[in-house]
C-alpha cells in the first residue's frame, strides 16, 4: 500500500471512531462473503461493519486516544462502528454470532473506554433505549395520573358537598336563612310581658310628696 493510501485509510478509520458512539471488534475468519453481507444488513443503520487492516487500526486507535486494542487486533479483523443504538448493535452482533459461530466478538470501545468480550456481552443483555424510554414514559404517566388524582380529589369532594347542600336547601329553604334547625325570632305576641309594679312600689312616690307638704307649712308658721 502506498504511503498516501495508507494515510487516507488511517484517516478514514479515525473518522469512523470519532463519529461513532462505540465500536465492536470482531474476527470474521471462516465467514463467507454472503454471511458478511447478511451481517451488514442485520445491523442496518445501527452500525457500519468494515474490514480493516490491524496495523492501520492500531495507528488510528492511538490517534484517537484508545488504549488496549493491540492485543485484540490479531487475525482477520472487522470493526462494527456503531452509529445508532449501542445496545441494539451489540444484540445484533451477539445474535448473529450465535447463528454463525465463525464470527468472534473480541471486544470493543464505548465512550473512549475499551471493553472486553464479556463486557460487550453484558451490553447486549441490556434493554434497548426504546424499551427503557417506554418504561420511563410509563412510569412518568403513572406518576402524573396519581398526581392528577390527588389534586382533583378535594375538588370532587367539594362538588359532592355542594350538591348535597343544594339538595338539602331545596327540601328545607330555612338553610339559606341561617341553617336548618335555627329557631326564628319570637313574634311580638309571644314576647314576655313585663310585670306591673306592686301597690307598695307605686305608692312610694306619693307618700314622699305628702310628707314634704307639712314640712313646708311648719316653716311658714
Amino acid at each position: 500500500m502506498a504511503r498516501a493510501e495508507k494515510t487516507a485509510a488511517v484517516a478514514e478509520i479515525v473518522d469512523s471512531f470519532n463519529d461513532s458512539a462505540g465500536a465492536v471488534l470482531t474476527e470474521y475468519r471462516g465467514l463467507t462473503v454472503k454471511q458478511l453481507q447478511d451481517l451488514r444488513r442485520a445491523l442496518g443503520e445501527n452500525a457500519n461493519y468494515a474490514v480493516v487492516k490491524n496495523t492501520l487500526a492500531k495507528i488510528a486507535a492511538t490517534e484517537v486516544g484508545i488504549d488496549g486494542f493491540d492485543d485484540l487486533l490479531t487475525g482477520p479483523t472487522a470493526i462494527a462502528f456503531i452509529n445508532g443504538d449501542v445496545v441494539e448493535a451489540a444484540k445484533g452482533l451477539r445474535d448473529f454470532a450465535k447463528a454463525n459461530p465463525a464470527l468472534v466478538i473480541k471486544g470493543g470501545v464505548l465512550d473512549g473506554k475499551p471493553l472486553g468480550a464479556a463486557e460487550v456481552a453484558k451490553l447486549a443483555d441490556l434493554e434497548s433505549r426504546e424499551v427503557l424510554m417506554g418504561k420511563l414514559a410509563g412510569a412518568m404517566l403513572a406518576s402524573l395520573s396519581q398526581a392528577v388524582y390527588l389534586l382533583n380529589a378535594p375538588i370532587a369532594q367539594a362538588a359532592r358537598l355542594a350538591g348535597a347542600l343544594q339538595a338539602k336547601a331545596e327540601q328545607d329553604p330555612s338553610i339559606l336563612a341561617g341553617g336548618a334547625g335555627t329557631p326564628a325570632a319570637p313574634a311580638a305576641e309571644d314576647a314576655p310581658v313585663e310585670e306591673a309594679p306592686s301597690s307598695e312600689e307605686a305608692a312610694a312616690p306619693e307618700a314622699t310628696d305628702e310628707a314634704a307638704e307639712p314640712a313646708a307649712e311648719s316653716t311658714d308658721a
